[in-house]
């Protein structure tokens, strides 16, 4: 595979992400007033976030083994797909909280399916182009997705004033994107290389200090359902206004991606350090004030978002050779949707009894987490 595939892949790859995005987050940004509808509680809101999040992460260390061990990733590839991408449009057709529950972990399974053996799959190209810079890519076409969808939302419920109707329309991109999915795996080419001295092997003791860091950064991650209800309960903003929040979440999350994506190619770990730094009080302007200081703390939030879904990710690849890569990508995403359910949950139970011990836990994991991550050190090759 040489430079131009690589992008080649990684732009389709990423359109298929955006597409993606443009169903499942466009949808993820009205459940929590949708939630509350329907009547659901905010610890019953903060509960099945982390759950589904939960669910989705833990299993991905069995499908990342199982994408390695039967060697057929595109299998899991495109059955996740299907799963995870009409899970969404079902939604609108459910008639109380329960059930939306139900397809929140439908949904977050299908993407367990399908991550590890697709991180896989764009690992090997960004060897090519610097898997900073390739996540990067990857990540900002899927936030523009993830910055269409809820906006196309948003103006779908402006018109329709029905969250059903918004929900029902998020079939046609999930057509697609399966559709372009198809597209990627005809452009998909093997490279054809000796193996390295490297191969099958894992840098067991540095993975273990960054699945420790990625642990504590996931059990301090507050769940935008949470942010939202906090939103249109506390801070008075209008339904429609919600997605545009997210929307404008994503695209701050696409930029920053890429500019740290290219900072992590040149600077490697003290640049992921650096970002997490910047964003630590995210969680104080969430929750502490109006409306002005809680779009501070969105937009902070949507930075350690990207910084999460580009070099955080990315970070994996250094640690493992491109055999053990599905089983190292199933690792990260095991412990790292444990702790988003802990912390969802926790986070959820401590916004009803006191904001302030909320704010104190989210800041004080991602501290911690940085001292880990200075004990991470990737494979050498």
């Amino acid at each position: 595979m040489d430079r131009w595939q690589a992008y080649r892949f990684i732009f389709l790859m990423g359109l298929v992400s955006l597409l993606s995005d443009f169903t499942y987050e466009g949808g993820r940004s009205v459940l929590g007033p949708y939630l509350a509808l329907l009547y659901a509680s905010p610890f019953i809101i903060g509960f099945l976030s982390g759950f589904s999040e939960f669910v989705g992460y833990t299993l991905r260390l069995l499908f990342g083994y199982l994408s390695d061990r039967l060697r057929r990733p595109w299998l899991f590839v495109f059955l996740g797909y299907f799963i995870n991408l009409f899970s969404i449009p079902a939604m609108a057709l459910v008639p109380s909280w329960h059930y939306v529950g139900f397809l929140m972990v439908l949904e977050r399974l299908g993407k367990a399916l399908r991550t590890p053996a697709r991180d896989a799959l764009l690992s090997r190209a960004t060897e090519k182009v610097g898997h900073g810079k390739g996540f990067g890519v990857h990540e900002f076409l899927d936030q523009m997705g993830a910055l269409m969808g809820p906006t196309f939302v948003a103006l779908v419920l402006y018109i329709t004033e029905s969250y059903r109707s918004a929900l029902a329309s998020l079939v046609v991109p999930s057509l697609l994107a399966l559709t372009v999915l198809a597209l990627s795996q005809r452009q998909y080419w093997e490279e054809v290389s000796k193996p390295s001295r490297t191969d099958g092997e894992l840098n067991k003791r540095g993975l273990v200090f960054y699945l420790a860091f990625s642990f504590l950064l996931g059990l301090s991650f507050v769940p935008f359902t949470l942010s939202s209800y906090h939103a249109k309960l506390e801070l008075g903003f209008g339904d429609s206004s919600i997605p545009l929040l997210f929307a404008f979440a994503m695209l701050v999350d696409g930029i920053f991606a890429l500019i740290f994506g290219y900072l992590f190619d040149r600077f490697g770990f003290k640049a992921m350090a650096l970002g997490v730094l910047f964003t630590v009080p995210y969680p104080y302007f969430l929750f502490s004030g109006g409306q002005t200081l809680f779009l501070v703390g969105v937009f902070l939030w949507a930075v350690q978002l990207g910084i999460q879904e580009s070099v955080v990710r990315s970070a994996i690849a250094k640690f493992s050779s491109f055999q053990k890569r599905g089983t190292a990508y199933g690792m990260f995403h095991f412990f790292f949707g444990v702790s988003l359910f802990l912390g969802g949950t926790s986070l959820g139970f401590l916004y009803q009894t006191s904001k302030e011990a909320l704010i104190l836990f989210s800041i004080f994991s991602q501290t911690i987490s940085l001292l880990f991550l200075l004990k991470a050190q990737p494979l050498r090759r």
